[in-house]
């Protein structure tokens, strides 16, 4: 093991969502929940986020994974989140503060608007998909959301 990887003060302990946009969650929702059978569990819509999408789910428990549909409530604004066809990627971490504080100390861009309570409930933050001369380590394209575990996740995972 490398010295980073025995100090790091969390563990990513699994995934926590895969994010998928396009111009009409309708025609996602015909493949996901349709013909693959996940159940719908809710739905998120944000101005300020500019989204309008159906939680789904797989699995039970520590093991769920969401599968979000994801729509922009105007094509035209930003974020667009039917641009990217695989919009991002959640990882359930066991301590996202110490998490967030740990990786920015290290040269990790966020995207702007810290910790806060995402679709789900869980508090989230996003790393950014692109580096700059401050924070020379992004997602290199990907847009990464980091969820703070509950619990059960951490004991399950953990």
């Amino acid at each position: 093991m490398t010295k980073a990887h025995t100090e790091r003060p969390f563990k990513v302990l699994g995934i926590q969502q895969v994010a998928i946009g396009g111009p009409d969650k309708n025609r996602l929702r015909t493949l996901w929940v349709d013909m693959l059978g996940l159940d719908v569990t809710g739905n998120f819509v944000s101005e300020r986020e500019n989204v309008d999408e159906d939680i789904c789910a797989m699995g039970r428990g520590a093991y769920k994974v969401e599968v979000d549909l994801m729509q922009p409530l105007d094509p035209e604004k930003k974020p667009a989140v039917h641009a990217t066809p695989l919009n991002h990627i959640g990882l359930w971490i066991d301590d996202l503060p110490r998490a967030v504080e740990w990786l920015t100390a290290r040269g990790v861009r966020f995207a702007p608007g810290g910790i806060r309570k995402g679709a789900a409930g869980y508090d989230i933050c996003f790393l950014h998909p692109k580096a700059n001369d401050e924070f020379p380590i992004a997602g290199e394209g990907v847009l990464v959301e980091l969820v703070q575990a509950p619990p059960e996740v951490v004991a399950a995972l953990g």
